[in-house]
C-alpha cells in the first residue's frame, strides 16, 4: 500500500468524496464529472479553492482505489481532514453526484452506504439529504 498518502485540506476531501462516488462502478461519467466541477464553481463551502486541484484529487483517489486497503486509506484521509460539522455536506455532495446521470447503480449505492458508515451520518438525516438530492435530479 502507498505510504506516502498526501494530506488533504477539507475542501480535497470534498472532492476526494465525490469522486470516488464517481468512480465507484468502475465508470467516472460526464454528467458526474460536470457535477463535481459545477459544485466546486458553486457551492459556498468550495469559495477560496483552488479548483485545478480536483485533477490532483482525482488522481490520488484513483491510485487508491488500486490498493488492496486504499478505501480504508481514502476514508482516513477523509476523516482527517473533514471536521465532523461537514460530515453531511460530504454526503449530500456525494448524493448529488450519484444522481446525477439520472440512475443510481448498485456500486454507488454501496459507495454511499459506506460514506454514511465511515463519516457516522444518522439514517434519518441520510433520508433526509437523499430525498433532497433525488428531488433535485428528477426529470420530467
Amino acid at each position: 500500500m502507498t505510504t506516502d498518502l498526501p494530506s488533504l485540506s477539507p475542501c480535497d476531501a470534498l472532492v476526494a468524496v465525490m469522486v470516488a462516488v464517481s468512480a465507484s462502478d468502475s465508470r467516472m461519467r460526464t454528467s458526474e464529472l460536470v457535477a463535481i466541477q459545477r459544485m466546486v464553481d458553486h457551492a459556498p463551502v468550495f469559495a477560496q479553492y483552488d479548483d485545478d486541484r480536483i485533477r490532483a484529487i482525482s488522481q490520488t483517489v484513483m491510485t487508491l482505489f488500486e490498493e488492496e486497503d486504499g478505501l480504508d486509506a481514502l476514508f482516513g484521509l477523509v476523516r482527517e481532514a473533514l471536521p465532523p460539522r461537514l460530515h453531511e455536506t460530504a454526503y449530500a455532495l456525494a448524493c448529488d453526484v450519484a444522481a446525477a446521470d439520472g440512475r443510481l447503480y448498485e456500486n454507488e449505492i454501496a459507495m454511499l452506504a459506506e460514506i454514511r458508515d465511515q463519516l457516522d451520518i444518522s439514517r434519518l438525516h441520510a433520508a433526509a439529504i437523499e430525498l433532497s438530492s433525488r428531488v433535485r435530479h428528477l426529470t420530467l
